[in-house]
């Protein structure tokens, strides 16, 4: 399968927009349309490829240029491990072997319900719409609620976990300090015009 090494974690049923320019990604992309498959995206950093990740589907080609380049939306599709890695072509290329959860225990009540409260209040403070009552009954909703997680590394974690019992119980875990966090940031932003009171400090003459 074409592997895209990126530094970015994409979650099953999450969207990626990206910009296509480098010449081996022309080509993959290329041929990712033409025998309409997906590629797998799979987080880089600085000690190599991670060995968990998911594949991207091509949405919509949104844009085409002159010299090849192109704006295209993908959306992720299915969790894999990657078993090997191919380099004889210009793009990598991998052995996977797709997975999906393997526990199916429930999800206690409460731990639902913080995990979504936890959810809702991060989208009050980014003045965004909370879960609706449709969207809550996804059978894999923890990865809906992780899609707006910028931490790859928590991203990375839910991505591999193999239970959605579990992912909730990591997120109704992360949102309280997350939102503590933004809170705290955007209560510096408001003061810190106002050199920490509530009063403008005026102007140096």
């Amino acid at each position: 399968m074409p592997l895209f090494p990126l530094q970015v974690v994409l979650l099953p049923g999450a969207e990626l927009p990206l910009h296509i320019f480098e010449e081996r990604y022309k080509e993959m992309i290329r041929e990712v349309l033409r025998d309409r498959v997906e590629f797998g995206v799979i987080l880089a950093s600085e000690k190599g490829i991670v060995n968990t990740g998911c594949t991207a589907r091509v949405e919509k080609v949104l844009r085409e240029y002159p010299d090849g380049r192109s704006d295209i939306l993908t959306i992720g599709r299915r969790r894999f491990e990657l078993l090997g890695v191919n380099d004889e072509r210009a793009f990598l290329r991998g052995s996977v072997e797709f997975f999906d959860d393997d526990d199916a225990s429930p999800t206690q009540p409460e731990v639902l319900q913080r995990a979504v409260d936890g959810y809702n209040q991060w989208r009050e403070l980014s003045s965004e719409n909370p879960l609706t009552a449709g969207e809550a009954k996804d059978p894999q909703l923890s990865f809906r609620l992780a899609q707006s997680i910028q931490d790859l590394g928590v991203r990375q974690t839910l991505l591999a976990l193999r239970s959605e019992a579990a992912r909730l119980r990591q997120l109704a875990e992360f949102f309280p300090a997350h939102l503590a966090k933004q809170r705290h940031i955007q209560h510096v932003k408001q003061v810190a015009p106002r050199n920490g009171h509530s009063t403008l400090v005026p102007p140096i003459a």
